[in-house]
């Protein structure tokens, strides 16, 4: 029904930059919230940003000035841009979306997570 496939992940040098995506596909009738998640090895999994459609946005402390998240809601897909990565962000990053398909009730979508390593 519906799928989240993330890209754009890999192994980059502390203070070098990605941008992860994240496309949405299926039956959507509408997608409220957007989010990245990210689960580093023996850790439990945490919110990393999240954006409304109103574009509205929210950031876990530790990426604030550095993360910055994006959406287009005409192509259903959320961006994760990181600058200035660092060893602490190595982890598992999970696509997260609020999404209704059809005219149904709004439910809870992940993908299937992309790896991030930060290492020199």
């Amino acid at each position: 029904q519906v799928q989240l496939v993330e890209s754009g992940g890999g192994l980059v040098q502390p203070g070098e930059s990605l941008r992860l995506s994240c496309a949405a596909s299926g039956s959507i009738f509408s997608i409220k919230s957007m989010a990245w998640y990210r689960q580093a090895p023996g850790k439990q999994r945490d919110l990393v940003a999240g954006i409304l459609s109103s574009g509205q946005t929210i950031y876990v402390d530790s990426v604030k000035g550095r993360f910055t998240i994006s959406r287009d809601n005409a192509k259903n897909t959320v961006y994760l841009q990181m600058n200035s990565l660092k060893a602490e962000d190595t982890a598992v990053y999970y696509c997260n979306a609020d999404i209704s398909v059809g005219v149904g009730p709004f439910g809870d979508y992940w993908g299937q997570g992309i790896q991030v390593t930060v290492s020199s």
